[in-house]
């Protein structure tokens, strides 16, 4: 159950293999990261699981392991883009 949308700015780290996310744009702590080893399944929301969603056409899916994060992107080639660039970060990884 999807409780309540926080932004979040995401980073994506190929040297530390993971997506680390920040509370703001400008915050040098981290709030949490998203392994690449750890992601199942990264999918476009077309069933609209996220009914809350502030952009439900650019809202995106990560599942992991432990759970699903819903990201929204800021137009539909960033999701793209997003979503493209983690499925060939999670498939590189998974080969080794």
């Amino acid at each position: 159950m999807l409780k309540t949308w926080r932004r979040r700015w995401f980073i994506f780290d190929l040297d530390h293999q993971r997506l680390a996310y920040y509370t703001e744009l400008d915050e040098k702590k981290l709030k949490g990261v998203i392994y690449f080893q750890a992601i199942k399944e990264v999918y476009y929301d077309h069933l609209r699981t996220a009914t809350s969603s502030p952009r439900p056409s650019l809202t995106f899916c990560v599942k992991t392991y432990e759970r699903l994060f819903f990201l929204v992107a800021h137009s539909a080639e960033a999701m793209r883009i997003w979503m493209d660039v983690i499925v060939t970060a999670t498939d590189e990884h998974s080969r080794y």
